[in-house]
């Protein structure tokens, strides 16, 4: 297992700290970071998969993952057809 770089741990620490709205949290990464949100989001789904990050701050990861399972379940199911649908068709 490689240890996390001092980025990654930098990006971890930033995901700590809570904010109260998205868009806080959106101005918040292009101050920081100089990216976009959705590449801040790639660079973060990258190094929540890392065993070392769980190691690093083991309850972040696992909220951080757990969400990230929530949303891709949300996207899933959207892209299902309904039952509804399916009698329409």
């Amino acid at each position: 297992m490689s240890p996390l770089t001092d980025f990654e741990r930098f990006v971890l620490d930033f995901e700590r700290v809570l904010r109260k709205d998205a868009g806080a949290k959106d101005e918040a990464i292009w101050r920081t970071f100089a990216v976009s949100p959705a590449r801040y989001l790639r660079f973060l789904d990258v190094i929540i998969k890392k065993d070392a990050a769980l190691e690093h701050d083991p309850l972040l990861v696992r909220r951080l993952r757990r969400l990230r399972s929530d949303k891709l379940d949300l996207w899933r199911a959207r892209l299902q057809p309904s039952s509804r649908d399916d009698r329409e068709a």
